[in-house]
């Protein structure tokens, strides 16, 4: 009797440690659970301090407002294991803004056609929430103006839809969108996630100036992948018998 008695003794006092344990690694399962996203997504990258994934590297899975305090003085490629992620050249999420979605990134180039900066020094996961996507640009601040509308498509040219380089304000109003200064998604970047910016000084540009835009690409709601910039087609040769061109397909994004 005293031997059963024992038993159940030591079962209750196992089951109420494992209850315990429980409880107290939920603080850590939540914390764990901030580098995700609403919808699950996980969030990874890995930083090298040298071109061509040399040197030192650092692995974060979470947003980091300076990534010197991780024993790297400088950041020199790239590689996403999961994302997108939004880098900044600045500590604490200022500057200028670098979209790096899933891939690989041997050099600073890779991730910015900017030409104006060089360094990478904070970084954040970038939330994309919804598969279908939709733009509202304007061509003065407090959205008024001429207005172009974009849904579930890329412009690389926003003059190729009627529309001026001029965008002092946006309405992200679906999934989320980058920005660039010039034609064929180069130059400075900016990002648009779900909300309204009044004024071109809300996603820090110099200037009200946007020349393409495209969405943004998760591997949750995209299978196919990511966004991977075209190069620039060659210059065509003489053709002397050409053939004619084929109609070209109805635009989805349109101006008024």
């Amino acid at each position: 009797m005293d031997g059963a008695l024992l038993c159940c003794c030591q079962e209750v006092e196992e089951q109420w440690i494992r209850r315990m344990s429980e409880q107290q690694s939920a603080p850590d399962q939540l914390a764990a659970g901030k580098s995700q996203g609403a919808t699950g997504a996980t969030y990874k990258v890995v930083l090298f301090e040298f071109e061509n994934f040399q040197g030192c590297k650092a692995e974060f899975s979470a947003e980091c407002k300076d990534v010197t305090e991780k024993a790297l003085e400088k950041v020199g490629s790239v590689i996403v294991e999961s994302g997108p992620w939004v880098g900044y050249d600045r500590h604490g999420f200022t500057g200028e803004q670098f979209i790096l979605e899933k891939g690989e990134y041997p050099r600073w180039d890779t991730w910015t056609s900017s030409q104006h900066s060089y360094s990478l020094l904070s970084l954040r996961p970038l939330k994309v929430d919804s598969s279908e996507h939709k733009l509202q640009l304007y061509e003065n601040p407090g959205f008024t103006g001429r207005k172009m509308e974009i849904v579930d498509d890329d412009v690389p040219s926003l003059w190729g839809h009627g529309f001026q380089d001029r965008v002092a304000s946006v309405k992200a109003l679906n999934g989320t969108w980058v920005g660039y200064m010039h034609p064929g998604y180069r130059g400075r970047q900016f990002i648009f996630e779900r909300g309204d910016f009044k004024h071109w000084n809300d996603w820090e540009a110099p200037a009200p100036q946007i020349q393409s835009v495209r969405r943004v690409r998760d591997m949750q709601w995209h299978k196919r992948g990511c966004f991977i910039v075209p190069d620039p087609a060659p210059m065509p040769g003489p053709d002397p018998d050409p053939a004619p061109a084929p109609p070209a397909p109805p635009a989805k994004a349109g101006a008024s």
